[in-house]
């Protein structure tokens, strides 16, 4: 006989046309009737930790997750229940986007092993949406969006572009390889950092272990790439006033970054397993923080892009995972499956956005070319 926690659940997941013990390819099979009792409290936190542990599967877990986005369900239990508060009551004593819970980015996630991220994200090394405009690859996506960016900084040859958060250097290589712009860009993760090196020997390009506030220098143009996620609501306003401190009077910012479609918002699951302390700017948040410090000249959303970016990164990590399985554990893969998969059905169901933004200091006269 089914329990109470188990018929609350199937109430509820029938509206979203999602059944549990059914053979569908976007049903859920239940191994541990504890899985019930653990989402009915903890929602979000209680599915995700539940799926690593192997208490419940999903023949296809992507579409499970459209179906569940594009309901009318409300799943954010999040915000009721004491890991929320708990969480809530952290922030507040070593706020997201402090240095002290900044320096735990890199180590967190980004050090996770850079075998793990070569074989995932491909030889372009972009951690961040790709651009499908005529692409038909994953890495034509992420050498469209690399140049996609160059154009829309209107970069020239003799230029100087700090890259704020540069991950592994990528996109500080194109820039200089492609636009003989030097570049310094500025990572929080060590082993980012050592790769990045590596890959840009030789060139003008100085990567450096370094927190955005630390920087002094001037640039003709500033970038950043899926690091404003990372910066905290709290400091938003010194993020922006921390660019403009660093950017000549006739240069130009370009934000790129996943948005939410409401200002409040929470996911405790992947707060506590893939991004500590990450929480994606609303485009409220974004123009409250940047009025009075920047022009906005250009806002571009291709988050539907970021779908077939993430399910291309799913793709290789589970064609390659026999290559990294001894480095790990099923609980990782589990982990990082539920991650690439709930995210990317989240941009499917356009419950989230990507966002590029690109800002002047004082506004440019006759207008701004806008490029797509």
């Amino acid at each position: 006989m089914a329990s109470v926690y188990q018929q609350e659940c199937e109430k509820l997941f029938q509206q979203a046309d999602i059944r549990f013990n059914d053979t569908r390819p976007g049903d859920i099979t239940v191994h541990d009737p504890r899985f019930y009792k653990l989402f009915l409290q903890n929602s979000r936190l209680g599915l995700g930790e539940s799926y690593m542990d192997g208490w419940w599967d999903c023949a296809d877990l992507e579409l499970m997750f459209f179906k569940l986005f594009t309901s009318n369900i409300d799943i954010s239990f999040d915000m009721k229940n004491l890991p929320f508060y708990l969480a809530a009551l952290k922030a507040k004593i070593i706020p997201m986007g402090s240095k002290e819970r900044s320096a735990c980015i890199g180590p967190n996630h980004y050090d996770n092993g850079n075998t793990l991220y070569r074989l995932m994200l491909g030889p372009t090394m972009q951690y961040s949406c790709g651009y499908w405009k005529d692409a038909g690859n994953l890495d034509e996506a992420q050498t469209h969006k690399m140049e996609l960016i160059c154009r829309k900084l209107q970069l020239r040859p003799g230029m100087r572009v700090l890259d704020v958060g540069c991950g592994w250097g990528s996109l500080a290589k194109y820039m200089a390889e492609h636009y003989q712009v030097s570049v310094v860009g500025i990572t929080v993760s060590q082993e980012q950092l050592e790769w990045g090196r590596q890959n840009c020997a030789g060139l003008a390009v100085d990567l450096r272990l370094l927190d955005y506030r630390d920087v002094s220098e001037q640039f003709d143009r500033v970038v950043s790439v899926g690091m404003m996620e990372h910066v905290g609501v709290k400091y938003h306003r010194v993020y922006m006033e921390s660019v403009k401190r660093c950017l000549k009077k006739d240069g130009l910012f370009l934000l790129h970054h996943i948005t939410t479609n409401q200002s409040k918002w929470s996911n405790l699951w992947l707060d506590k397993y893939i991004f500590p302390g990450a929480k994606p700017p609303s485009m409220r948040e974004i123009a409250r923080s940047s009025e009075g410090v920047f022009i906005i000249e250009d806002v571009h959303n291709f988050g539907a892009d970021y779908h077939p970016t993430l399910m291309a990164w799913y793709e290789n990590f589970c064609r390659h995972w026999p290559e990294i399985a001894d480095k790990y554990n099923r609980t990782f893969y589990r982990m990082w499956e539920y991650y690439l998969l709930s995210v990317a059905a989240g941009f499917r169901a356009r419950g989230i956005q990507l966002t590029q933004t690109v800002f002047s200091v004082d506004g440019i006269l006759g207008g701004y070319p806008s490029v797509r």
